[in-house]
């Protein structure tokens, strides 16, 4: 089974996601913000980090770069998940990017794609 944290500022869509992905098979962690998920991460370390953009504390540019400086996480993909959609100067440091709003079909194959990639 695969591992994802979820990681997002709004908890509707923190939950929604999560039944979906754990309807779906998955094993899912959710963190409010990137240095929540940092914390998660720390403790184990997940097959996917999907990640809202636009967050307090830390946001996604932030969590990403962080992300990208950990050798032990160097290999783990990430999937951008927001209604703004970053700049393409960094796109190096993830592995796709939805934009919201997204429907489930298109999320979930995209998942799968990226947890293949770790296993």
């Amino acid at each position: 089974m695969h591992s994802i944290l979820l990681v997002d500022d709004e908890p509707e869509i923190l939950a929604a996601w999560r039944l979906i992905l754990e309807g779906a098979g998955y094993e899912v962690g959710c963190a409010s913000n990137g240095a929540e998920a940092v914390a998660r991460i720390a403790s184990r370390v997940p097959d996917l980090i999907v990640t809202d953009w636009m967050m307090p504390i830390m946001d996604g540019a932030e969590l990403c770069c962080r992300l990208r400086a950990m050798p032990q996480l160097a290999d783990v993909p990430i999937l951008v998940h927001t209604a703004v959609p970053p700049p393409d100067s960094e796109a190096n440091n993830w592995n796709a990017c939805l934009r919201k709003p997204v429907g489930a079909e298109l999320f979930l194959t995209t998942v799968a794609q990226l947890c293949k990639r770790t296993h």
